[in-house]
């Protein structure tokens, strides 16, 4: 399970530093500088992993409360009152993360969906899965309605054009300027988790169902759920991530609601080719798992790198990086944290910010050296 999280960190950190590196993205338009074989570096990011990495880390979210739940148990201490301050605690670093770092903060999102997710604790797997994909339909055919009444997410170019050339000259100016840039686009933010929020949960309930069936104890054992995993959710996943980065992304509806629908079978296929892959060439997960096992503080560090490589804060890159070497930049910052998080972890129990939201979750200080 650590290592199916260290590549969702990946995965999202792919995603994610496209709005590090411009004030486009977040505007939902090209930066007009780019050409071609940007635009296609761009689109294959779209294509492979926008919509789906936030799943695969949202299943595994699902999956860990009920590890949670667990080790509660059998230590015989009531969880609700210790899960909630887990869960306040993840929500002022989560607001704190957005402000300073990044406006697209997903912990903030995660600690209130764990408010209901504790509270349908006790629900039955089936009864969970169906649960999920009746969100996940509901979701879908808001969207659906919404692009048939003719609404747009994108309703003036031109303005969104003059709008990205802002955000990205705000982004190169000192730690004052971003804060600002990061508040003024905080409301169009907490807009779009009008459709991320509900999703991140049905795979919360997913990876919940798969908790208490612990399929991740024994992954072995499942080879023949996870070819089917493969055989169903790569052609219906990449068919609909077709469709959505030819239509542009989450700026066009329609293709939004085809990728809603589709792309939980292509995040369901790129988890079941990991965990094979991790049981058949193990030493490959024991390289990612210590940067799993350090997600959070990833998390936030991935944030504070890319703050120091593209923001005014440091190297001021923002508008000045191609996508590909933009990717470039994401994948030397995982390297560099996937040795760091290796070599920590020899010496250390916990991650920093672990170690700091354990101390909060159970009011007391836990051991960090081993």
């Amino acid at each position: 399970m650590d290592a199916l999280r260290g590549s969702a960190l990946l995965l999202i950190l792919l995603v994610n530093v496209a709005f590090f590196s411009s004030g486009f993205a977040f505007h939902l338009v090209d930066d007009p500088a780019h050409g071609v074989l940007d635009r296609l570096v761009a689109g294959a990011v779209e294509l492979l992993f926008a919509m789906k990495a936030y799943l695969l880390f949202s299943f595994l979210f699902g999956y860990s409360f009920t590890l949670q739940l667990d080790s509660a148990a059998r230590r015989r201490a009531a969880f609700g009152p210790s899960f909630r301050r887990r869960l306040a605690g993840l929500f002022v670093l989560g607001a704190v993360h957005a402000v300073l770092l990044f406006h697209g903060d997903i912990l903030t999102t995660y600690a209130l969906l764990g408010l209901v997710l504790l509270a349908v604790r006790r629900i039955e797997p089936r009864t969970a899965l169906v649960a999920a994909a009746a969100i996940v339909g509901v979701v879908a055919f808001a969207v659906g309605v919404a692009a048939v009444l003719g609404a747009t997410l994108v309703p003036d170019e031109a303005a969104a054009l003059a709008a990205g050339a802002r955000s990205t000259e705000a982004l190169r100016g000192g730690l004052g300027t971003v804060v600002l840039e990061h508040l003024h686009s905080l409301p169009a933010m907490l807009g779009g988790l009008s459709v991320q929020g509900p999703l991140a949960f049905a795979a919360f309930l997913v990876g919940l169902a798969a908790g208490k069936h612990r399929m991740l104890a024994a992954v072995h054992t499942h080879e023949n759920l996870l070819r089917r995993c493969e055989q169903v959710g790569y052609p219906v996943g990449l068919a609909g991530a077709t469709v959505f980065a030819i239509g542009g992304g989450t700026e066009n509806l329609t293709g939004l609601l085809v990728s809603i629908v589709t792309a939980p079978f292509l995040a369901a296929a790129y988890a079941a080719t990991l965990l094979r892959m991790f049981t058949r060439w193990p030493r490959v997960a024991d390289v990612l798992a210590p940067a799993g096992r350090l997600a959070l503080t990833n998390y936030l560090g991935q944030s504070l790198l890319c703050l120091l490589v593209f923001t005014g804060v440091g190297l001021g890159l923002a508008g000045r990086t191609s996508p590909a070497g933009t990717l470039l930049i994401a994948l030397a910052i995982f390297a560099v944290q996937v040795a760091v998080s290796s070599w920590w972890m020899r010496r250390f129990r916990y991650g920093p910010v672990e170690w700091a939201l354990r101390a909060w979750t159970h009011r007391k200080r836990p051991a960090m050296r081993r």
